[in-house]
């Protein structure tokens, strides 16, 4: 075989085991007989076949590492916290993130811990649903310190979930549910106040319009017996048998209107033509009882009223012949 060719072959070889290619937000390791040499880039790269071997790949993508814990309140209750921790390498210091630290996700998780079981311990159970971002911060601010040094910037912390024991959160639910009834309980209490206020007033309102109704009616009853009394004395009767008259009309247009009603519940009395006569004589006896009444009382005081003035004008005497 042509030694050129043989050389050609070789070299050809050669160049195609030592170039590489790095894909973009990542960068390569580069180590030369076991000792660092260098990192290289995104992008098409050589290295020297045999003598120079590739360490590792670091990615420059920002990742996430979501850590479960499981600590406890002031208040001694049980919790279990999901952090998210949002995290990537810096850059430039891709050689300390490759050779200073092994195992970065067990670092990260470590100071997570450590953290969070130093803050939660210190917040009741309410105060941690609160103040989840404070403690977020606290995460971030520890993380930042110790992670830097390692090549790692934290670019975020979140508190992405609160998990308390299922009797606590069973316990919560049935505060809440009450809460929420004692409201209820309260506007539906407001709700039939407001309902019987309402109510009370237009109740008072319809008796007094009813009252007003009623008196108007009477005024209008006995302006009209008193036009009916005056025109029958006006023809000759006297205002006893007027009286008679109208009390009978009215007994009589009572017994129409209680026939002309369907469904009456009264207790129909005696409608014989005797007793308007009765009714008008028992009107009479109590007038006249009452004016007799009337008339003993007003005696003893006139007789009083009397003899006070007697002996007034009697110590008048004395004084004149004093």
């Amino acid at each position: 075989m042509n030694p050129t060719i043989i050389v050609g072959v070789i070299i050809v070889v050669i160049i195609f085991l030592g170039i590489f290619t790095v894909k973009q937000q990542s960068a390569v390791v580069v180590q030369r007989f076991g000792k660092f040499n260098s990192i290289r880039q995104s992008g098409l790269n050589f290295k020297i076949p045999v003598v120079d071997k590739i360490a590792g790949v670091v990615n420059l993508r920002i990742q996430q590492l979501d850590v479960l814990i499981e600590t406890k309140t002031k208040d001694n209750v049980f919790v279990k916290l999901k952090v998210s921790v949002q995290f990537k390498v810096i850059q430039d210091r891709v050689y300390d993130a490759f050779y200073k630290l092994e195992y970065p996700h067990d670092q990260i998780t470590s100071y997570v811990f450590d953290v969070v079981r130093a803050e939660v311990p210190k917040l009741i159970l309410d105060d941690v649903f609160e103040r989840k971002d404070n403690i977020a911060v606290a995460v971030k601010a520890e993380l930042n310190e110790a992670m830097t040094t390692y090549g790692y910037d934290i670019i975020n912390t979140l508190i992405t979930d609160i998990d308390p024991d299922i009797q606590v959160k069973n316990a919560m639910n049935r505060i809440n549910a009450a809460d929420r009834e004692k409201v209820a309980a309260e506007y539906e209490a407001e709700a039939s106040r407001i309902r019987i206020v309402a109510k009370a007033k237009a109740e008072a309102e319809s008796k007094r319009l009813q009252g007003q109704g009623i008196a108007d009616q009477r005024r209008e009853i006995a302006q009209g017996l008193v036009e009916s009394v005056d025109v029958l004395n006006k023809v000759g009767i006297n205002s006893q048998e007027a009286s008679a008259l109208i009390v009978v009309t009215q007994h009589y247009d009572t017994l129409q209107s209680v026939g002309g009603e369907t469904n009456s519940n009264l207790i129909l009395l005696p409608n014989s033509p005797s007793v308007a006569t009765d009714m008008l004589t028992n009107m009479v006896a109590s007038f006249a009882a009452s004016s007799k009444v009337k008339d003993m009382m007003e005696t003893p005081n006139i007789a009083l009223a009397k003899k006070g003035g007697y002996k007034q004008q009697n110590n008048d005497n004395e004084d004149d012949l004093n």
